[in-house]
């Protein structure tokens, strides 16, 4: 496949897979259920979307062994992160595919330890990336491998790389992008990127306070980045045009009652979600687009008292005719919650990697696939 930054081997270029080992970074990063007797898989998607791949892979007569991360357990043994729940899952789906235990038990994972590398590779004989969401890290799993061993992306990265490079370099107009979650830190980068290439930039959630902050308004108690009030002024300057703020918003008063605001949110007020008016006028922007990229929620969804803009924003994008792309992390998890991740043209399994792509054009997992030795 060739890509805006080159050519990166797709599974074709494995040859010959009969007998072989195939070592498969997979991103089985899955949310657990600790509160019972047994550690229970809330959600297999991830899982599930690694099939395709190792389907591929065993129909051609390979020996699969699968590594994936799991959790934060800073590089030492734990068995809150223990693989097992996972392992027992893959073999309902994929009977025979061995899964190696979390790969964070060991700190040359992170570390990017050769010595951890060589541990890994040893007995395989060719290596596939499928762990988008694992690729913009420069991990031992992901630009290790690729360094000795035959390469080449699975089926879900290589789908994930078609999809938003072709939001970054062939995108469809009008081409909208809805950026939320709490910090403008966080997406300074892909916000400058995207705003070279997007008819409209939609800002929700907690970081259109920074934006209020920066025309001046009072935001109460509301959640905001003080140190980048600058920065989103000069996003003002440059590209008002391009910027949609909120017009209202919901959240609670100095007594801790619900309530809705303008944009000037008194003293004690905070802000939680988006108002009816700004969820109505997105959703007129998302129906009118032919391209469609969200991450990130309007407001605080988990709780059902500031779940409306964000369900109505996931609704306008299951409804518009546009190609849609949902980046992963809690956008999806909201698309998930109001069952509507089927009615998207594409939810990333990386909210992190799909924003560094969108913004660089490439990340470490595919600069070591474009640097395999049958690259």
């Amino acid at each position: 496949m060739t890509s805006s930054t080159g050519r990166i081997p797709t599974l074709e270029d494995l040859g010959d897979l009969a007998g072989k080992t195939v070592l498969v970074r997979t991103d089985f990063n899955v949310p657990l259920d600790r509160s019972g007797e047994t550690v229970r898989i809330t959600d297999d998607f991830r899982i599930r979307a690694a099939l395709p791949t190792i389907e591929w892979l065993l129909e051609r007569g390979a020996h699969v062994v699968c590594a994936s991360h799991l959790g934060r357990p800073k590089g030492a043994p734990d068995p809150k992160y223990s693989m097992d729940p996972v392992r027992e899952r893959l073999a309902e789906l994929a009977p025979g595919v061995k899964l190696l235990e979390n790969l964070r038990f060991d700190p040359g994972e992170e570390g990017n330890d050769p010595a951890f590398t060589a541990q890994l590779v040893d007995g395989a004989d060719a290596y596939v990336n499928d762990a988008f969401g694992a690729s913009h890290r420069a991990h031992a799993s992901i630009v290790g491998p690729p360094a000795t061993l035959p390469s080449a992306m699975g089926r879900l990265l290589q789908r994930e790389v078609e999809v938003l490079e072709g939001l970054r370099d062939r995108p469809k107009h009008p081409f909208i992008a809805v950026l939320g979650g709490a910090k403008i830190s966080d997406k300074l980068g892909v916000v400058e990127a995207l705003l070279n290439v997007v008819d409209q930039l939609v800002i929700g959630g907690a970081m259109c306070f920074t934006f209020f902050a920066a025309q001046g308004k009072p935001i109460g108690d509301s959640l905001f980045e003080p140190d980048m009030v600058d920065t989103c002024r000069r996003l003002l300057d440059e590209h008002g045009s391009k910027l949609v703020l909120p017009d209202d918003i919901v959240g609670v008063d100095a007594s801790g009652e619900f309530a809705t605001f303008g944009t000037r949110l008194p003293d004690g007020a905070k802000g939680f979600d988006i108002g009816p008016g700004s969820a109505a006028a997105f959703s007129d922007v998302v129906m009118d687009a032919r391209m469609v990229f969200w991450n990130g929620p309007m407001g605080m969804f988990e709780d059902e008292r500031f779940a409306s803009g964000t369900r109505t924003l996931a609704q306008a994008m299951a409804d518009t005719k546009a190609f849609t792309v949902v980046g992963g992390g809690d956008s999806a998890a909201a698309l998930a919650q109001f069952r509507l991740d089927d009615e998207v043209d594409h939810v990333s399994t990386g909210g992190g990697a799909s924003l560094e792509l969108l913004e660089l054009g490439d990340l470490p997992g595919l600069a070591a696939l474009r640097g395999a030795p049958n690259a």
